[in-house]
């Protein structure tokens, strides 16, 4: 039968229990009538501060314009980027072409919307590029450390002892000229700063007694690489990317600029201004708006990873 009134007991234990849940949710209640808010999580409470950054925000909003263009750049331009009408070449200025045309009679408007295409596709997929060998060789310096680490780290100084724009000049002479190669030689141009900011996290975070535990439970290294410790520099991974794509952008108008990158008929802002090299006297809007798109581009991606940067920093959390 068990000791005389022990029911009893259980069935006041189970009223304050019952007691003490109501008054949570009545406290929660409360908390969100006053217009207060639970925090929920790093990333909720990053959001949160990016969004009184106001003009990270801005520039947000401007980056998300871009690449709505981008998208809908065959509805939104109002003729096709390649087309050719020798009635209007290089032609000022006009209702019917709003930037003028080009020394072929090609809209400067529609190739300038076109080429959005081109800069932020390069400027992501280069990202993501650098971002895979970046992360790979960073965990793994950082995990083992030793002579892993040495033979990582001198292969990083060896890219980081050339110039960025004649690294890249040299990568896509051997490779070729083309998209794919472009791809290729922005993303081998921009992995190293990745993988030393990588390197430095996984360092300081396979000291943490979190992983200690996961060693101890026998977890494997593969396991503790990519689930302890990469997802724990998301923050630092997505900042970085989104400081790299200005950068991609800027390396890959350079090139085009220089005859090495994207090829004409293809619409690219560096190409354009290339071309417009010959005309900039007397119809210099041709050269100034591909610049102006460039400008405004890589400088909202700039603030708004600055903004990102310190929103997603815990010591400014306060």
């Amino acid at each position: 039968e068990g000791r005389p009134g022990w029911h009893i007991e259980c069935s006041c234990m189970a009223k304050k229990l019952l007691g003490f849940f109501n008054k949570q949710k009545q406290f929660e209640q409360d908390m969100m009538e006053q217009g207060m808010q639970y925090s929920s999580g790093f990333y909720g409470d990053s959001l949160r501060r990016l969004k009184k950054n106001k003009m990270a925000m801005f520039c947000a909003g401007i980056l998300v314009l871009l690449v709505l263009v981008a998208i809908f750049a065959p509805v939104i331009a109002p003729y096709d980027p390649t087309y050719q009408d020798y009635s209007a070449v290089l032609a000022e200025p006009s209702m019917a072409h709003p930037f003028g045309t080009d020394e072929y009679g090609r809209d400067i408007l529609s190739r300038i919307i076109y080429g959005s295409r081109v800069s932020l596709s390069i400027g992501i997929v280069a990202q993501i590029v650098a971002s895979i060998v970046g992360v790979t060789l960073g965990a793994v310096a950082g995990y083992y450390g030793g002579r892993i680490d040495s033979v990582i780290s001198r292969i990083m100084e060896i890219f980081q002892a050339f110039p960025d724009l004649i690294f890249a000049m040299a990568i896509m002479t051997f490779l070729g000229k083309g998209v794919l190669n472009l791809f290729i030689a922005l993303g081998l141009l921009t992995w190293v700063r990745t993988a030393r900011m990588i390197r430095g996290s996984v360092m300081q975070l396979k000291e943490k007694e979190y992983i200690e535990a996961s060693r101890a439970c026998g977890a494997s290294t593969f396991w503790i690489i990519t689930k302890g410790l990469v997802p724990n520099c998301l923050s630092t991974i997505i900042v970085l990317v989104t400081l790299g794509i200005p950068n991609a952008i800027m390396y890959e108008a350079s090139l085009s600029f220089l005859g090495i990158g994207i090829q004409p008929p293809t619409p690219s802002w560096g190409n354009m201004i290339s071309a417009a090299q010959t005309f900039i006297s007397y119809r210099p809007v041709y050269s100034i708006m591909p610049g102006v798109a460039i400008m405004i581009t890589v400088i909202a991606f700039n603030i708004f990873g600055d903004g990102l940067r310190d929103a997603l920093d815990p010591k400014l959390k306060n």
